[in-house]
């Protein structure tokens, strides 16, 4: 068993997008475990948009990530040692251990994987939080029926992604919204999206409703909010009355450090935005996955034989090495991945 680990933490808090600076490598020796306690080697870990949230000192529904802490995330890995008779050496396991090659947890705090059932590296994309928080949010709060039109952004990730595929088996019209022709391609050629527009070929939110209506003759009924900005103000105006708005992120105002836009984006805030959602009688739930949890062994239920029968597709990119970890997340917040963002830790 190696003696020492690898974790990178939250050198200094970032103004906008976050930069070498915000991050450090650091090496320190494996953390010794008490009762109940588990030690893991991470094989890979997860990079999401919630984790720059994480990394400011404001408040929220989680505390952030302090000054020289380990930043947070999920991991899938093998056990190496254990204090609890809930695993054993070899086993492989999910579990919030942050940016770094080994973490320890106590055994409630971990779930056990079966490799041969499925990649580990599905507990942290399609199986996991980002495909769970699609699942739930389509299907409870959504409220698809058949017939009606969605529209996701972000379409390729593994929350819009998983949005649109389970939309699709509830017979709707899927329009996703993406940046970039190639992953307009993914969302149709490969997760079966009706069509997909390129956000990125559109200045104006005005030309990028233009190009949405084209999509959308009969109006949008589900909105899956995870982006805003100039989406969102795109979309809102399009929205059918009774329309449903699940919402679990705004990716495009996470580094901007305010909610609003100039004029020339044609942002709906303040009394459009409330007048909007008034006068069309719209539902619009923000939602935070982890308070759900409890509909977990639902997800599985009804997306492990849809995956199984390969009627739910799943794309994963994967950065090699923990030291790849701050650059591929800052590409990420700016669109530049292809599905899941994993680091392959070892």
């Amino acid at each position: 068993m190696p003696e020492q680990m690898r974790h990178i933490v939250l050198a200094s808090r970032p103004t906008g997008a976050p930069n070498d600076e915000n991050f450090r490598l650091e090496t320190s020796d494996l953390p010794e475990i008490g009762d109940g306690e588990v030690l893991v080697r991470n094989h890979y870990m997860s990079l999401d948009p919630y984790m720059r949230g994480r990394m400011d000192d404001a408040k929220s529904y989680a505390a952030p990530v302090p000054i020289g802490g380990t930043m947070e995330g999920g991991a899938v890995g093998e056990v190496i040692a254990s204090n609890s008779p809930a695993f054993a050496t070899g086993d492989f396991v999910f579990g919030m251990l942050g940016w770094s090659t080994h973490g320890k947890a106590k055994a409630h705090e971990l779930r056990k994987l079966d490799p041969n059932i499925a990649p580990i590296t599905t507990a942290l994309g399609v199986l996991g939080m980002p495909g769970f928080t699609g699942w739930y949010g389509l299907t409870e709060l959504g409220k698809p029926k058949a017939g009606e039109t969605l529209v996701v952004a972000a379409a390729t990730g593994p929350v819009g992604s998983m949005v649109g595929q389970v939309a699709k088996l509830h017979g709707l019209n899927v329009v996703g919204i993406a940046g970039g022709a190639d992953k307009c391609a993914m969302a149709t050629d490969v997760y079966g999206f009706d069509a997909c527009v390129d956000h990125r070929a559109f200045e104006s939110a005005r030309d990028l409703r233009a190009a949405l209506k084209e999509h959308c003759p009969k109006g949008i009924d589900i909105y899956f909010e995870n982006v805003g900005g100039k989406v969102l103000d795109a979309v809102l105006p399009m929205m059918n009355p009774f329309g449903r708005i699940p919402l679990c992120g705004m990716i495009a105002w996470y580094n901007a450090g305010g909610l609003g836009a100039d004029a020339a984006t044609e942002a709906i805030t303040g009394p459009r935005l409330w007048r909007t959602i008034l006068v069309n009688f719209l539902s619009v739930n923000g939602f935070i996955i982890s308070n759900h949890f409890d509909r977990y062994p639902d997800f599985l239920r009804d997306v492990g034989p849809q995956i199984a029968a390969g009627k739910i597709a799943f794309v994963e990119d994967i950065a090699e090495g923990i030291e790849s970890a701050p650059a591929a997340f800052r590409a990420l917040l700016s669109g530049g991945n292809k599905g899941k963002q994993l680091v392959k830790v070892i």
